[in-house]
């Protein structure tokens, strides 16, 4: 991954050290992927959008100047970009600075984390592998339109599912294939802390923090729990299924915070579990996509994907089903996509690997036409108006006192809310069949 101004560069390929230069001033410094023992952020930026926190860990002398050597790590809206944490070593008395779009400084020498960065180096002929999911689901279309004008590529195989080869198979192996349908549990926080609720009867406050202690949660869980990561995923498979660009803006989103382990109580009676699944479907002519928790059987693919693992489904017209799981995250399973990519093109040099994925953007039909089926919790004085109001339900008994649950029948996302705002709700969950 690079990240790159006027005169300067950044990168890391994981592993091996590389140079961050200023043409303008003789400072030279080094990044490694090498991990040092954290101390407190010297400085923290302010927490919207990128942002680059620095842990001092040593002081000493080379070439005849005092060094620093600091942790970087760059984050976006709370979300590590690429997964790596880097160590820099500057000349001491370096000034860190960030402001809120994006800017930091390193001796003077401004760099801008922005896809610019991408675009310089594609127009160069360079191509570009990156694990960076929300680049990919804002500019995709556009850097791929640049990479095929300038006869190189650029590669995404990380972007979505870690380690898991979903991005290829989409794009190579299931070419022949009219795709109708993508489901996935694309993120492994929210599966983690869902998992534990289930297994332990922990409410999400509880495991979430036991999730940040244990390294799994970031500081601010925010872009996990509320679903905007499985959303940005979702939007770039989305796009590749439809070979049109799906707006991650548009994709209806809703997270986990809002489950509680009572939740689980009815799910067991059901012989159910609930996990939040992002998915994309063509109906009718109609595309829909969102992100939310849904109950699932023990019959559906997804039902035993449980912790920090994620899975795919895809459907196509003559192969049916398939299922793609794995690792989601990580430093090694995402290494792993990435030097995918980079075999990938060395085995193209010169030539332009097909990508269906053009600007034209994609209408998505509202949620409110989807139809399905709806888990509802009222309480105990309620009966009789849920039964009055949705008529056709399903009893679902389990020892929650105080409370009436039921299933719905099959209905669009409009009616059920037009229902269920006459009585009065304390929840609902979406059923997949």
């Amino acid at each position: 991954s690079s990240i790159t101004s006027s005169g300067t560069t950044v990168s890391s390929d994981g592993g091996t050290s590389s140079t961050i230069s200023d043409s303008s001033s003789d400072t030279s410094s080094t990044v490694s992927s090498t991990t040092t023992k954290k101390t407190e952020p010297e400085k923290t930026p302010a927490a919207s959008g990128f942002t680059i926190t620095w842990n001092k860990s040593s002081d000493w002398e080379e070439g005849g100047k005092k060094c620093g050597g600091y942790e970087i790590v760059i984050t976006n809206n709370g979300e590590t970009v690429n997964s790596w944490t880097a160590k820099l070593t500057v000349p001491s008395g370096t000034t860190l600075t960030s402001s809120w779009n994006g800017i930091f400084s390193v001796s003077g020498t401004t760099m801008t984390v922005k896809n610019e960065s991408y675009n310089g180096t594609i127009e160069k002929g360079k191509s570009v592998s990156t694990s960076n999911k929300e680049l990919v689901a804002e500019k995709g279309d556009e850097l791929l339109a640049v990479a095929k004008a300038n006869n190189c590529n650029f590669f995404f195989e990380a972007s979505v599912g870690g380690g898991i080869p979903i991005i290829r198979p989409l794009n190579y192996s299931l070419t022949a294939e009219k795709i109708d349908a993508i489901t996935g549990i694309l993120n492994g926080t929210t599966n983690y802390i869902l998992s534990k609720m289930e297994k332990e009867g922990a409410d999400f406050a509880e495991v979430l923090k036991e999730a940040q202690e244990k390294g799994y949660a970031e500081r601010n869980p925010e872009a996990d729990v509320e679903g905007y990561d499985a959303c940005r995923k979702i939007a770039i498979l989305s796009s590749l299924m439809c070979g049109k660009n799906v707006k991650y803006e548009d994709i209806y989103t809703e997270g986990i915070t809002m489950i509680t382990a009572t939740d689980f109580v009815y799910a067991h009676a059901m012989g159910k579990t609930i996990k939040l699944l992002a998915q994309s479907k063509e109906v009718d002519g109609k595309f829909y996509a969102m992100v939310a928790p849904f109950l699932i059987g023990r019959d559906h693919p997804l039902y035993m994907v449980n912790d920090v693992f994620n899975a795919v489904c895809v459907h196509g017209n003559m192969l049916g089903d398939s299922m793609y799981y794995g690792k989601g995250a990580g430093k090694l399973p995402t290494a792993s996509a990435v030097v995918s990519d980079v075999v990938d093109c060395a085995r193209h040099l010169g030539k332009v690997i097909m990508c269906f994925w053009d600007d034209t953007d994609v209408t998505l039909t509202g949620i409110e036409e989807a139809k399905r089926s709806f888990f509802v919790r009222v309480s105990d004085d309620k009966e009789k108006e849920a039964i009055a109001a949705f008529e056709s339900i399903r009893v679902v008994e389990a020892d929650v006192p105080g409370e009436f649950a039921f299933v719905t029948d099959v209905m669009t996302e409009k009616e059920f809310n037009e229902k269920a705002e006459k009585i009065g709700i304390i929840s609902r969950i979406r059923i997949e069949e």
